[in-house]
């Protein structure tokens, strides 16, 4: 890494940017912002301790990964899984995970999480912390 380095930045693929501004800024209620051919996602918290963007390109060809690419963080977990329900966003149910009947795994060596996904398939979560 260089000295002359002056910051990073994540990013993350979909297959339709309409789509996912769409989904980002309507269903999700995220700042979204046009930016290179892509979406910036203005994320909510403290720039000091997360990153406060991330960048969202397009890709046809895109296959999701096996693995959660964002978390929100949620002071009530239950109400902001019942905020994507009404929505008409779904959980994912995973097996080995005990989740309740909203799709919220409570074990007790972590936070309270839920995942759910976007249009494109990138897995995303919704996590309480302890």
């Amino acid at each position: 890494m260089s000295m002359h380095s002056v910051g990073a930045f994540s990013g993350f693929a979909v297959r339709d940017v309409d789509q996912a501004r769409t989904f980002y800024s309507e269903t999700l209620g995220l700042t979204v912002a046009d930016d290179r051919g892509g979406l910036r996602l203005d994320l909510p918290g403290d720039a000091e301790t997360a990153p406060s963007s991330v960048f969202v390109y397009g890709k046809p060809d895109h296959e999701p990964a096996v693995f959660t690419i964002l978390n929100f963080v949620a002071t009530d977990i239950d109400t902001a899984v019942d905020e994507l329900a009404a929505a008409g966003v779904r959980t994912l149910r995973y097996e080995g995970f005990e989740q309740d009947d909203r799709g919220i795994s409570r074990d007790p060596r972590g936070p309270a999480i839920a995942w759910f996904t976007d249009p494109s398939g990138n897995i995303l979560a919704v996590v309480q912390p302890d």
